[in-house]
């Protein structure tokens, strides 16, 4: 089987398994107008091959080079989804009337988002645009979650964030959550602990502010056969021809028997991908 055409970030759903709180992930490869659903070709060889074309996710104009994960330049400079306060949210300006696009703004960022701890390479605090976190974890690989906060803005979700990062880290270790999976958290325990000890998140005090409960903490299941024992990043730059086993999907990532690909990185890439 060939097919061809312009990639994007994989598509995740959760889907129920055995548990109501255990989330199987299943993957879908886009390119162009063809999906793949990739949980059904563990095990096969694959290969993807450059076709030597990057097209702007956005304007669609042809790009030497890609920026901000599928940007051209001009788009990457200016369009709010390229800001820095979308990493760094507590630093929104909308409300100062300098958001590059106020309409984008008021669509993604003033609406309602859910604060969050996760477990992917180990316990970290996250936010991502509601109702619906499991989507957000399955593309950071977390193997576990659970909701502490609905906001009512990007901001305020950056702010309450902020707080929480005083007690643990807010980012993923990309090659840690790809080598396997880390040892089980009790999260829920564990920010009852940290309210305990900490008065000034016990009086958090934000508009609308919710607070998460057990029965809310998931456990997320990926499609890997194998875990890589050596992490070998794969790039679409430097080798225009990838092929090897596929021995799983984690987060953005599709684990090959090669090494491993962030497929996320190289949204806007005209590919050939191909079941050999």
């Amino acid at each position: 089987m060939r097919i061809q055409g312009r990639l994007s970030k994989l598509k995740t759903v959760g889907v129920s398994s055995h548990s109501p709180n255990t989330q199987s992930i299943e993957y879908t490869l886009c390119l162009g107008d063809h999906q793949l659903f990739l949980n059904e070709l563990l095990g096969q060889t694959i290969q993807i091959s450059s076709q030597g074309a990057i097209h702007c996710l956005y304007c669609n104009r042809k790009t030497p080079k890609s920026y901000q994960q599928g940007y051209c330049f001009p788009c990457a400079r200016k369009l709010a989804r390229c800001d820095l306060c979308i990493l760094k949210p507590h630093t929104c300006h909308y409300a100062q009337g300098t958001c590059r696009e106020p309409a984008w703004g008021e669509a993604h960022c003033m609406v309602e988002h859910i604060v969050y701890l996760s477990n992917a390479s180990g316990l970290k605090v996250g936010l991502t645009r509601g109702p619906n976190p499991v989507i957000r974890w399955a593309d950071q690989g977390a193997i576990q979650g659970f909701p502490l906060f609905k906001t009512p803005t990007r901001q305020i979700a950056g702010q309450v964030e902020m707080q929480i990062a005083a007690h643990m880290s807010d980012k993923t270790n990309w090659r840690v959550m790809l080598k396997g999976k880390p040892p089980l958290l009790d999260l829920p325990t564990i920010w009852a602990d940290i309210l305990s000890s900490s008065p000034a998140l016990k009086g958090l005090n934000f508009p609308l502010l919710e607070k998460g409960g057990r029965a809310d903490f998931i456990t997320l299941e990926y499609p890997v056969l194998e875990y890589p024992t050596r992490l070998q990043s794969l790039s679409l730059d430097t080798e225009p021809e990838i092929s090897g086993k596929l021995l799983g999907i984690k987060g953005q990532y599709l684990i090959l028997s090669t090494g491993v690909l962030n497929i996320r990185k190289f949204s806007g890439y005209e590919i050939m991908w191909e079941i050999l």
